[in-house]
């Protein structure tokens, strides 16, 4: 794993939540995005070297969703970049590690991903990215 790519934070609301973020972090949102295949929107903060990426889920149902309604808004999954996905994915499961995909799918501001079951990480989500090229 290179770096940390990002840090994912759930959200009820992106309209609060961008500009908290914006005097927070004393940077402006660069992007938003709709990621249909998990049914959230995003927005990204560039602080540093890394990144914070809002999350807000698009339905009542959503895992964003049921997330805040267990724990509330906040730290949702921390992001590592890598080199090659696949490999990572191979090597991560070879050691024991569940993915909960079993190929990289298309994730916000342009990369694949592929998250591990927080069971086996004392708790805490890891999403896997690599850019699209």
């Amino acid at each position: 794993m290179k770096n940390i790519e990002h840090i994912g934070i759930a959200v009820k609301d992106l309209n609060f939540s961008i500009p908290l973020f914006e005097r927070l972090l004393k940077t402006p949102c660069y992007k938003t995005e709709m990621v249909e295949s998990e049914r959230v929107n995003t927005a990204f903060f560039q602080t540093g070297e890394s990144k914070i990426e809002l999350v807000q889920s698009e339905t009542a149902d959503g895992v964003i969703s049921k997330f805040i309604e267990k724990k509330g808004e906040g730290i949702h999954h921390i992001a590592f970049e890598v080199e090659d996905i696949l490999a990572e994915m191979k090597r991560l499961s070879e050691e024991g590690f569940q993915l909960l995909n079993e190929s990289p799918k298309k994730g916000a501001d342009n990369k694949w991903v592929c998250f591990l079951h927080p069971k086996g990480t004392n708790g805490v989500l890891v999403e896997l990215c690599q850019t699209i090229k």
